[in-house]
This record gives C-alpha cells, sequence and structure tokens, in this order.
C-alpha cells in the first residue's frame, strides 16, 4: 500500500519524515509522491570490491570527486554527456522511522519503507536514475546513481526536482532496522577497507 502524499504531510508533522521539503512539495504536492532535489552530485574516480564476506579480502567502496553541492555552488550547472556515471544526493533528509507509525487511529502502527522513483523528465532527457529501497531506521539524504543512456547532453542544476518519493506500508515485523554504514548519507568509504556489517 502506497501513502498519498498529503497522508505523507501529515504524518511529518509527528515522525518527521521528510526534512528540508520544497515549498510546492511541502504546500501543494501533486498525486502520491514528494519530489526531492539534487544537492551533491559526484563523479567515481576509483574502483571498488564487494566481497562474499569479511573473512577472505575487504570491502571498499570508491572514491569520489564532489562536481557540485548547493550549499557551496548554489544553482551551478551541471552537464552530463552521453555515458557519464554520477552519484547525486538529495537536497532533503528522508526518515525511515525504525519503530512503528500510527497511520491511522483505529490500525495497528506499521513501518514505512520510503521508495524513489525518477521524474519522467530524467527519462524524457536519456538518463537513467539508478535507486533502491529505503529500509526503515535510515535518515539522512538518499544516494542515488544517474547514468546518461542518451546519445545528447543532459543539463540540470543543483536544486532541480528528479526524484519522487513514495512511504509504502510493510506487513510484518522487522528482525533489526538498518544500521549499515550509509546511515546519514555516507556516499563512500573513500577506498578505504571496511567490514560489513
Amino acid at each position: 500500500m502506497i501513502i498519498s502524499a498529503l497522508k505523507v504531510l501529515e504524518l511529518n508533522e509527528k515522525y518527521n519524515l521528510v526534512e528540508g521539503l520544497g515549498e510546492r512539495d511541502s504546500k501543494n504536492p501533486e498525486g502520491v509522491g514528494l519530489d526531492l532535489r539534487v544537492g551533491k552530485v559526484e563523479k567515481l574516480t576509483s574502483g571498488s570490491l564487494l566481497c562474499a564476506d569479511n573473512t577472505s579480502r575487504k570491502r571498499y567502496s570508491p572514491k569520489t570527486e564532489l562536481i557540485g553541492d548547493i550549499e557551496r555552488d548554489g544553482n551551478k550547472v551541471i552537464i552530463m554527456k552521453p555515458g557519464d556515471f554520477y552519484l547525486v544526493s538529495t537536497m532533503e533528509t528522508v526518515h525511515a522511522p525504525a519503530e512503528r507509525v500510527k497511520i491511522h487511529w483505529f490500525l495497528p502502527g506499521v513501518h514505512l519503507m520510503p521508495d524513489v522513483y525518477p521524474r519522467t523528465s530524467l527519462q524524457r532527457g536519456g538518463v537513467d536514475l539508478l535507486a533502491t529501497k529505503t529500509d526503515p531506521g535510515y535518515r539522512g539524504p538518499l544516494a542515488f546513481g544517474l547514468k546518461n543512456v542518451g546519445n545528447q547532453d543532459f543539463e540540470f542544476e543543483l536544486g532541480a526536482r528528479m526524484f519522487n518519493l513514495v512511504y509504502h506500508v510493510i506487513l510484518g515485523r522487522l528482525k533489526r532496522p538498518y544500521s549499515g554504514q550509509h546511515q546519514g548519507g555516507r556516499i563512500t568509504s573513500g577506498g578505504k577497507i571496511e567490514i560489513q556489517t
């Protein structure tokens, strides 16, 4: 079950589901989702390693170079050439509460899972958004891959609405909430070896 944008705004007052929403989405949301804006853009500058376990080799994520940050650069224009791949982060902080949320007074509490979809403007520009679900217990900006799969340049400004956030209801209980290394919006280990939890 997807929760409407208006209901998310209502729940936001009690559970702080999304911090820093733009004025349009905090006052006049459209449909079932809330639009999120791009706040940071980074490009990969090294390789990475994801292991099957922590006994043989140690995992590491790639080093990155920050090419745009709304707080530092304002509404800087970023140009994606065909084939370019960037890691992008939202301006907003998204919260998937570890505790159960009461969405209606007559229903039992449920866990919520934020999920992100690309705004169709990305697809129309030949750009693919690589996203994943967000588990209860996570709090921070959301990070995604963005790849220009078209044959033309794609330009965007920092602060542009790119992503559409919806909250799903989870049926059942959780063994444990999210406690991974990317809590708080961390993009990378910077090439440093780490143990996966």
